[in-house]
């Protein structure tokens, strides 16, 4: 116990002092999950608007595998990654592996299912009530999808926030296309994984509650916006 209380307490003096080491992780950690967040949502929210508005064959198969992937294995797809990446590979001559690269693409694929599923039901929603103004007027699918998301800006925002969550989370896929390398491609979640088996409590433990403080707030923001959208 006596154990444990130190450990919090040199934890805390690490955030306190703005450690060097531990702001590196965190900066990092940050910017990886931002940009894929966005990535993500430029490619998931467009997707799912589309999905909304148009009907075509095997448009229901599409919804459903698009939901499946909400319960993609993040270390299958940090091994399918590491296998395109890796210097036999297809994609090996890019040089990818083991790069904050590698990890912004780890984390998108495992983002976009998010967005996707999260726009398409409200995109869906309001397409329903506005879908035939919008045929009146003419519209294409393109002005359709920007209808779309000027009509849900919160959903969108939402959907953004929920990827983030996903993205700045996660570790099994990261750690593989990553490597955890020191200084260059270690996150808050890897470092936490690797101090804990070194036995170095501190800055697992600075760590961890810095990654709880994001990831209690994205979630607040999140389940207002939707509790704002739920009272409209």
């Amino acid at each position: 116990m006596n154990d444990f209380a130190r450990s919090i307490g040199a934890a805390l003096t690490l955030i306190g002092e703005a450690d060097a080491e531990l702001l590196g992780i965190v900066a990092l950690s940050v910017r990886v999950s931002l940009t894929a967040g966005i990535v993500a949502l430029l490619i998931g929210a467009p997707f799912g608007a589309l999905l909304a508005i148009t009907r075509f064959r095997g448009r229901q198969v599409v919804i459903v595998l698009t939901n499946a992937l909400l319960g993609l294995p993040p270390v299958v797809v940090g091994l399918a990654l590491y296998l395109l990446l890796s210097r036999s590979g297809p994609l090996g001559a890019a040089g990818l592996l083991f790069t904050p690269t590698a990890m912004v693409i780890a984390q998108t694929l495992l983002a976009t299912p998010i967005v996707v599923a999260l726009v398409h039901r409200p995109a869906s929603l309001l397409w329903a009530e506005y879908g035939d103004l919008a045929r009146i007027d003419g519209l294409s699918i393109l002005r359709s999808i920007g209808l779309l998301f000027a009509l849900g800006r919160t959903s969108l925002l939402t959907a953004f926030l929920a990827a983030f969550g996903r993205a700045i989370a996660e570790v099994g896929a990261i750690i593989i296309v990553g490597g955890n390398i020191r200084g260059f491609t270690r996150t808050m979640t890897t470092a936490i994984a690797l101090e804990t088996s070194k036995g170095d409590l501190p800055l697992a433990l600075g760590l961890g509650l810095i990654l709880l403080a994001l990831s209690v707030a994205v979630s607040t923001v999140a389940f207002l916006l939707v509790g704002r959208v739920g009272e409209k």
